[in-house]
């Protein structure tokens, strides 16, 4: 297989690592103190509406996109060295209008969504004039089952009435999120349990809608996007806010999750080659011992196994956007599901090595080094829990042998 980038890409990239340089890493102090000084904490800071400026001007915005006429036509394979390098910096891909969970959602409403649904939701999210988020997991029943969600929405003439709790919808608590996908059960007694749920558009200020709470994951709150748990007490939406019809859900699911998947472990190679580049760069300006750090054994293993473990991880999911491209979503699921259990565990490993490399340093926020630590391990739960996916290879590989044999065998 020839990964070798094209004069295409390696110009984007160039151009996107500059800006990175010139513009991303110098304000990541900018962006931690406005965080923690700000009382308006779902409120991006206010240098964000700049840098997406700056990057509309230099053609990097909604670089995830292969629509040539809304995003940059890039495929998967294309795409993943650029959302690699906006894994640098956890919050930065929104500068490029890339960030999740909106690549998701507009995805999910260009593929699925109506031409009225597109006109009203899809249009803004493109432009980044709104934000918006996802609704699917619930703190009451296991979500690694998707079958579990027992959100309802029941049909009352020509509107859907919600009712249920949902949490961990990334983005809704920010002022600027207009939109939610929420995913619930409008056939519950479906024999078929693939085909009881649906998803459907809820505009946050709908009434009933009720944000209990934000929640913080190891410490972080992750503002300005924040993780809310939200309560829908009869909330009343139009019928048409359903997308592509009732009992969908599923086939939505995994349609808007596949690119998601690929695009997490695509920026976490990116946060992972950051912390070995911060390794690389401690080791040789810290004595201990009358050595510098890179002079000990057992630090050169370190950073031997870092290189070794991203460098698998990075051909791994490049593989992945490559049969993705070639094959479509669901014919890559084997590979997007080998990724999604490799590429967290690997950043999470990788970022672990570099906190302890720095010391007591490497826990504070001089670096960027536990908000890359707490995303990495956030991956591990977000868009399916290691185990499912383990589950599901597994299954697929074992149906897959058994099938080859009896073809073999007739």
């Amino acid at each position: 297989m020839d990964f070798e980038y094209s004069q295409k890409v390696e110009a984007l990239r160039d151009k996107l690592q500059d800006f990175m340089d010139r513009h991303i890493l110098p304000r990541e102090d900018s962006f931690r103190e406005h965080m923690e000084t700000t009382d308006r904490l779902w409120v991006a800071p206010p240098f964000f509406a700049d840098l997406k400026s700056a990057a509309r001007e230099a053609g990097l915005w909604n670089l995830f996109l292969p629509d040539p006429e809304h995003g940059a036509g890039l495929t998967n394979l294309e795409y993943a060295p650029l959302a690699e390098i906006m894994g640098q910096v956890w919050w930065c891909a929104e500068i490029f209008n890339c960030n999740a969970p909106d690549s998701g959602n507009m995805e999910t409403l260009h593929l699925y969504g109506t031409e009225e649904q597109k006109a009203r939701w899809l249009a803004p999210l493109l432009e980044g004039n709104i934000r918006s988020a996802f609704a699917m997991t619930e703190p009451d029943v296991a979500s690694s089952d998707a079958s579990n969600i027992a959100c309802t929405m029941q049909r009352d003439d020509d509107e859907y009435v919600i009712n249920g709790r949902k949490w961990f919808a990334t983005g809704g608590m920010r002022d600027e999120c207009e939109i939610l996908i929420v995913m619930g059960k409008t056939d519950p007694v479906n024999a078929d349990r693939h085909r009881q749920q649906s998803m459907i558009l809820v505009p946050r200020d709908t009434p009933g809608v009720t944000f209990v709470r934000s929640l913080s994951t190891l410490g972080f709150n992750d503002a300005p996007l924040g993780e809310p748990e939200i309560l829908f007490d009869n909330v009343r939406v139009p019928a048409e806010n359903i997308l592509l019809g009732e009992g969908r859900g599923f086939e939505i699911a995994q349609g808007r999750l596949g690119p998601g998947r690929i695009h997490h472990c695509m920026r976490l190679i990116g946060g992972a080659q950051r912390a070995l580049e911060l390794m690389l760069d401690r080791v040789e300006n810290r004595m201990t011992f009358g050595r510098t750090l890179s002079q000990h054994q057992s630090v050169r293993e370190d950073i031997a196994k870092s290189f070794c473990e991203i460098e698998q991880a990075r051909l791994l999911t490049l593989k992945a956007a490559a049969k993705m491209d070639k094959y479509g979503n669901k014919a890559a699921k084997d590979l997007i599901a080998a990724i999604k259990i490799v590429a967290p565990t690997m950043a999470q490993t990788v970022i672990d090595r570099a906190i302890q490399i720095h010391g007591a340093k490497g826990l504070t926020e001089d670096l960027p080094l536990a908000e890359l630590f707490n995303y990495a391990r956030q991956c591990r739960l977000a868009d399916g829990p290691d185990q499912v996916h383990m589950m599901a290879l597994g299954r697929q590989l074992v149906r897959e042998f058994h099938a080859d044999a009896e073809r073999t065998a007739r």
